[in-house]
């Protein structure tokens, strides 16, 4: 045999070794390798090599750094935005979160959404206009309200047991004919303010109320003028100077009499002396009747004590809704019949009217 066949055999056994070390390793290293993980999984740290100088192998894998490599390096906050966490869910935007509301709804709401569209009270052109509500002139708050405070004091622990008990002890009719007789007492000075601002067809409306009421209605026990269709208009001075141009005026509360304004306290004073009550000299008749009016009129207010109860703010409450009713009485006439008939009921009615002049037994007219 040729001496090259020999040494080619010779090495044969060498390759033989060399290669099936070469296999060895290929197969430790895919056993150790991880498994192909989806696109959704965590992504795989691309392999580091080693840098030991003894390592035989390089490291295939580089295993997972929970804490800082040196011991100098900073570890990451919860505010650092460069160490924040995979596993954190991204931000929900408008549309998935628009998306989200409407699976939260039921399957009737998503049916009336699929026939009439999502409503939106905001973008709804239907809806009216809101509300312009007048600033209350109120400088002088920080006296009103002390003496907002004495006036319900007097109001619980007088006005309001009287009214009560007159309640109480008088019939219906016969509280509707108090009410009526001092109602009519207060025409003459209603008649007169409404002439003096331009309205001669209600100045002679009040003025037959008075005639026939006080004829045919006993003295105004009864009320007949209503029956012949002739309304009962409440005016006095305060309105009539409201209606000549003094239509804004600081508002101010009066002991016993309550809320007013300084045009409405000069209003005030101008019609007591007009007061037929206030023309009898004999107190023993005068004073008694006055203070049956104040019962009176504590009586007819009783019906406004419910919106009053719970209310945060009760000086607020009355001073608002007084200005508001007191506006509507001044310039009421020249709004037009669709505004009058949106108003509230407590804005148009006259049947809760203030504590009249006329019943306090002394004024500053008097000599």
């Amino acid at each position: 045999m040729p001496t090259s066949f020999r040494n080619r055999h010779r090495r044969a056994p060498s390759l033989v070794l060399g290669l099936g070390l070469v296999l060895a390793v290929a197969g430790v290293g895919c056993a150790s390798a991880p498994p192909v993980l989806d696109d959704a999984a965590t992504p795989v740290v691309p392999a580091k090599p080693a840098t030991d100088a003894g390592s035989e192998l390089p490291a295939l894998i580089e295993p997972a750094v929970t804490e800082p490599e040196a011991a100098g390096a900073p570890e990451a906050t919860a505010g650092d935005t460069t160490a924040e966490s995979i596993d954190a869910p991204p931000a929900m935007s408008a549309t998935d979160q628009d998306a989200a509301g409407m699976q939260a709804r039921t399957a009737a709401e998503r049916d009336f959404d699929a026939l009439y569209g999502v409503y939106d009270p905001v973008a709804d052109p239907t809806l009216p206009a809101a509300a312009q509500i007048a600033g209350v002139y109120d400088p002088w708050e920080r006296y009103n309200r002390p003496m907002h405070r004495f006036n319900n004091a007097v109001d619980r622990t007088i006005a309001r047991p009287l009214a009560q008990f007159y309640v109480a002890v008088a019939p219906r009719p016969v509280r509707l004919g108090v009410s009526n007789f001092f109602s009519n007492l207060g025409q003459p000075v209603t008649a007169l303010n409404a002439l003096l601002q331009g309205k001669p067809a209600q100045a002679g409306q009040a003025l037959g109320r008075f005639v026939l009421n006080t004829t045919l209605g006993i003295a105004g026990i009864f009320d007949p003028a209503s029956d012949a269709k002739l309304d009962r208009r409440n005016e006095d001075f305060g309105q009539t100077l409201g209606v000549w141009g003094w239509e804004r005026s600081r508002y101010v509360e009066l002991p016993l009499f309550g809320p007013r304004t300084v045009r409405d306290v000069l209003g005030m004073v101008g019609d007591a002396p007009l007061s037929p009550l206030r023309q009898v000299e004999q107190d023993k008749i005068r004073i008694p009747l006055q203070g049956l009016q104040l019962v009176d009129v504590r009586t007819q207010l009783l019906a406004t004590d419910s919106l009053r109860e719970g209310a945060s703010d009760d000086y607020a409450l009355v001073r608002d809704a007084w200005m508001q009713r007191r506006n509507y009485q001044i310039l009421g006439d020249r709004m037009g019949e669709d505004t009058d008939n949106a108003l509230p009921d407590y804005l148009r009615d006259d049947d809760n009217p203030l504590v009249p002049a006329s019943a306090m037994p002394v004024m500053p007219t008097d000599n």
